[in-house]
This record gives C-alpha cells, structure tokens and sequence, in this order.
C-alpha cells in the first residue's frame, strides 16, 4: 500500500500495511491538549477513516507520557499566553457566562472526541506514562486500550474542578469502581486498570510496542468492512445502554460541577489566580498521598 508520513503543528500521521498511527505530539508538554490539537485529532481520525488504505488505527502519545490532560496553564484557552483571542469576547460564548454557556463550550470539545467513538474503524489508545483527565476522555472513547503496567491512569480533577465530561467510565468498570474512581480521584497504574476491566490488557512498558503492533497487525488483515459491522453493533449495544444520552448529561453535571461554591473548588481557584497551577495542584492534592488506589485484593 502507500505510505503516508507527515506532521501538523501537533500530531504526526502515518499509515503502513493497513495501520494508520496517530501521534499527540506535544511531548514537552507532556501532550496537553488544547483545541487546536483536538481539532487536529478529529481531522486525522476523519483521514484514516476515509483512507481505503486504512483498517485499524494507533492513537499514541510522543515522548514519556500518552496524554497529562487539558492544558490548564494557557494554551486551553485557544490562544497563545499573553495574548487576546482575535474576537470580542463579549460577543460570543466563549467566556461562560453562564451553565448553558459552559455546557454549549463543553460539547463542541466533546463532539471532537467522540469522532473516535463514532468512527467507523477500530482505534487502539497506546498508554505510557501519564493518561490524566483529558486523557482518559481520548481513551476510553477508543476501541481498545493497552497500556505499560507502570502507567498512571485517573482523574484528580474530581478532587476539586468538576466530573469527567466525556463518561465512558461506567461502561468499562461497572458503577461501583466509577464512583470510587471520582469520588477520590485517585489513579491506577496500568497492570490494575487491566484487573478491573479499564483497559484490555497491561504490559511491561518495554514490551508495549510490540503488543499494540501485533494486536493492529491481526486487525488489520480483516476486511474494513466487517470491521466496521464489529464496532459498530457494539457501539449501538452502548448506545442502547444510553452511552450517547450520557455523555450530554456528563457535560451538564461537570457545567453544574463547576458553578461549586464548596472550599476545595474555591481554594483551588484561587491559588491558580494567586501563586499558579503548580501551587493549586500541590494543595488540591496533598490531602490525598500518593493519590493512587490501594484495595486488598489488588495487592495481592
């Protein structure tokens, strides 16, 4: 087949042998995510997925980490620090005014993510490092995810800022370990992400390549077509269970989230407006420890 390599301003795109790979490439930072790397995203999921070359798709992250969530220190706003969006911003939603506006701002993030979700070929999520907050929205809207045993899966964000707005959390590990998971916002390392059912399957991190490419390779040799058919019957048995209906409601309740007047919220905002995102994140999650899941069983 040929052979596609070529870069953006923050993804790498390659396709080979049936397989495209989609790579976050903001290794610096740690592969936040800001709109216009999502944006980016979406259009090169939309290109694999229109590509008679393509049948599955790796979506992987540059450097040490997958992806360590939104880019809160500037470059989320959409513009770059220290300078004004090129608009007044009075005349649009882009300020939050008010829930509605923070729920409208939210689902045009969110229906960039879900072009994983509802595209028509497979998607396997390569997990190293760090998979935080927004992170785990790219995830687990992914067909598969296999991930380094020492991978740090969660979102601390519940501690304080609001719920996941993309919540496909429920679907993978049942209720019980959804509410533990944001009640706490503690992480998981990847070898008991695997244990409960979060991702497919963990490896030693030396070994991860070789799994997620063998894994795309046995994918790829089937037609696109029935690849297609396989997805898209379980997504719709998802959908049945409300999956779709539940991620507007998982923006409305993180709009709602956000209006929390509680202490933990209001502390959080104000250290980020006093002393930075460093300070804000340091005492949001001190009280926590090491801030990852200890359970009896998982330590056996």
């Amino acid at each position: 087949m040929r052979k596609y390599l070529r870069s953006t301003d923050h993804l790498l795109f390659e396709a080979q042998n049936r397989i495209a790979r989609i790579t976050l490439n903001r290794p610096e930072k740690r592969n936040a995510l800001s709109p216009a790397m999502l944006a980016e995203l979406r259009d090169a999921l939309i290109e694999a997925d229109a590509s008679v070359d393509v049948n599955v798709v790796i979506l992987e992250g540059a450097g040490k980490d997958f992806c360590a969530g939104y880019d809160l220190a500037g470059a989320y706003a959409g513009y770059k620090d220290g300078e004004g969006p090129p608009w007044d911003e009075a005349a649009y939603r882009t300020h939050n005014a008010s829930l509605d506006d923070d729920c409208w701002n939210m689902e045009q993030t969110q229906q960039l993510t879900l072009a994983l979700f509802d595209m028509h070929k497979p998607v396997i999520a390569k997990v190293q490092g760090n998979c935080m907050a927004g992170g785990t929205d790219l995830a687990l809207m992914c067909d598969f995810i296999i991930c380094a045993e020492e991978a740090k899966i969660g979102f601390p964000a519940t501690r304080a800022n609001g719920t996941p707005p993309n919540q496909m959390w429920v679907y993978h590990v049942g209720p019980q370990w959804a509410k533990r998971l944001m009640m706490t916002g503690d992480c998981l390392w990847g070898r008991d992400a695997a244990r409960i059912g979060l991702v497919l399957d963990a490896v030693p991190a030396a070994e991860l390549d070789d799994a997620v490419n063998e894994l795309a390779r046995r994918i790829s040799f089937v037609d696109a077509e029935l690849l297609s058919a396989h997805k898209r019957i379980v997504n719709a048995a998802l959908e049945l269970q409300g999956a779709k209906t539940l991620q507007r409601f998982a923006v409305e309740m993180d709009a709602r989230a956000h209006l929390s007047k509680g202490p933990r919220r209001t502390q959080f905002k104000a250290d980020m407006a006093e002393h930075g995102l460093k300070t804000a994140l340091k005492n949001r999650d001190e009280p926590f420890g090491d801030g990852m899941v200890s359970a009896h069983w998982l330590k056996k």
